[in-house]
């Protein structure tokens, strides 16, 4: 059987290579006021120790369980610390298939489903959810710093390196629910080898003669930072764990200042408030000048961010990706006007299709648009189980083309929208869930928070009534719905309800249908108001 390349070989031989390069930089805190006392390296050749004896730690808690090698296994972390990579990284080195679940979801009856969905044997969890931990149908384990257990009774198998090309590595979940929990979304060895090549593309090194330092960019339970790792991994690169996914521009200084960093991979919703301080903090925007670059994915820079960027000379790299694929389209290099296009990775086989949509959300007089479509023979062509009778995988993303081969997004063709850290969530099963449990209530409703934190319902009523009681019974009826959804997906709060008089909301001309994009802008100081943004 032939090999394949995963994180754990990549791995072992960054560690032959980069032994006492770190590889990490893990903050050390004042216990009472937060602040960061030291930044303390961890090194290529310890990295690989503590993933080994993580692996010796589950292989053995495992087998005294029954726990079969190759057997599926739930890891239900946060994602955003050098523990819990140990946790993911030693579960797959002891011979298992990890299924990574975000504490973003955090309904156990879902992770059940899940794990039963995919033959799962035993869930390892966050030792905050250690009180929602009851009646387990599988072995359950709290995650912990194991770095300390005494384990040289253990012996760990050599790494397997000669697999079948097809066989499962590791489970991911889709970012949005569909039909009460998200889609599985298995990666195998031979996805993930050509994976680690476009993870090393997106990761090139731009000076030869230094090692790069990164910072995270989220959660290891998602696609963005496990892909991201595995192409630092390849170059030497280190990275940072920040205090959390949108640490500020003050701890943003302090990692240059301290850390060295000289690249960063960050959503907009948080580099925005970086190059928003840059605007009245001359230091601060010569870090950001200075850095090589600035890695950004999952939605687009704002116009007023884009101009800034391109004003001061600051190198930002766009990436367009999705857990399903990982990263496929990057920015076209020496564009020479703000918002440069986009263009298909090295080695990928896409196609750009013409769409037949008709909606007016993507009508445009001056350009056709293309729907990317993920051809089979692509090598990083999504498994089996998601992809379309044709055998593509399609992937609703709509784009112009602005000149040969180049393209710019224009949103998706179906009623998905993305939270601000670039999670997806599905618009249109909020709206069938509230006509379906409040329907003598309500006329119409649409769902709209693109790039917002959370989404937004807004209601027209059918008969005029108390504002607060209806958004009230609203949420009463709709709360066993929303408490199987990401929290990202969720509508919990009368607050998230907007109620405006009938007819109100804009609606196509030709089939009366409100139209999302309109309601966002038209009713932006509002949408504002709620998520505490000043106008």
């Amino acid at each position: 059987m032939p090999c394949y390349q995963t994180q754990l070989s990549v791995l072992e031989e960054s560690a032959a290579r980069f032994g006492s390069s770190p590889a990490f930089k893990i903050p050390h805190l004042n216990s009472e006021t937060q602040e960061i006392l030291a930044w303390e390296d961890i090194s290529y050749s310890q990295f690989l120790a503590d993933v080994e004896h993580s692996a010796k730690y589950w292989s053995q808690r495992f087998a005294a369980d029954g726990v079969a090698s190759r057997s599926v296994v739930g890891v239900w972390l946060g994602g955003m610390s050098y523990v819990d990579v140990l946790h993911i990284y030693g579960i797959m080195r002891a011979g298992f298939v990890p299924q990574m679940f975000s504490l973003r979801l955090p309904n156990p009856s879902v992770i059940f489903e899940l794990l039963t969905r995919s033959n799962g044997k035993a869930l390892v969890y966050d030792a905050s959810y250690a009180d929602i931990i009851t009646d387990s149908p599988v072995p359950a384990y709290t995650a912990f710093d194991v770095r300390s257990e005494d384990l040289s009774n253990v012996s760990l198998a050599p790494l397997l390196r000669e697999v079948n090309g097809e066989d499962t590595l590791l489970i991911l979940h889709t970012s949005g629910s569909t039909s009460g929990r998200p889609k599985l979304v298995p990666m195998s060895y031979a996805w993930w080898d050509f994976g680690l090549q476009k993870s090393a593309q997106c990761t090139r090194p731009y000076n030869s003669a230094k090692l790069d330092v990164n910072a995270w960019m989220g959660s290891m339970c998602h696609m963005g930072q496990e892909f991201m790792l595995s192409g630092a991994l390849q170059h030497g690169t280190c990275t940072i764990q920040a205090t959390s996914q949108a640490f500020s521009s003050a701890e943003f200084m302090d990692m240059v200042t301290r850390c060295g960093l000289n690249r960063i991979n960050q959503f907009p919703s948080f580099l925005t408030v970086h190059l928003k301080a840059s605007r009245q903090n001359p230091k601060l925007l010569a870090m950001l000048k200075g850095l090589d670059e600035i890695f950004y994915s999952g939605m687009p820079l704002s116009q007023e961010d884009e101009e800034w960027v391109h004003r001061h000379g600051i190198n930002v790299v766009n990436c367009f990706g999705s857990t399903e694929c990982g990263s496929m389209l990057l920015t076209v290099p020496d564009w020479k006007t703000p918002a440069a296009p986009l263009q298909p990775m090295e080695g990928v086989s896409y196609g750009f299709f013409p769409t037949s949509s008709e909606s007016e959300e993507h009508q445009n007089a001056n350009a056709r648009m293309f729907e990317l479509v993920i051809l089979s023979e692509s090598k990083d062509c999504p498994d089996h189980s998601l992809r379309s009778e044709d055998g593509h995988y399609h992937t609703g993303d709509l784009f112009i083309e602005v000149s040969p081969g180049h393209y710019v997004s224009r949103g998706r063709d179906d009623d998905w929208i993305k939270s601000e850290n670039s999670l997806r969530c599905d618009t249109r099963s909020i709206e069938e869930n509230a006509r379906m449990t409040c329907g003598d209530l309500i006329a119409d409703c649409i769902v709209v928070g693109n790039f917002r934190p959370s989404p937004v319902l807004f209601v027209e009523p059918k008969a005029d009534m108390d504002v607060e009681k209806l958004k009230k019974d609203i949420i009463r009826r709709t709360r066993h719905f929303h408490s199987r959804r990401y929290l990202h997906e969720r509508i919990a709060s009368a607050n998230f309800i907007m109620v405006v008089p009938k007819d109100t909301l804009p609606r196509t001309a030709s089939k009366g249908n409100i139209r999302r994009r309109a309601v966002e802008e038209t009713f932006k100081a509002e949408l504002d108001r709620i998520y505490g943004v000043k106008c």
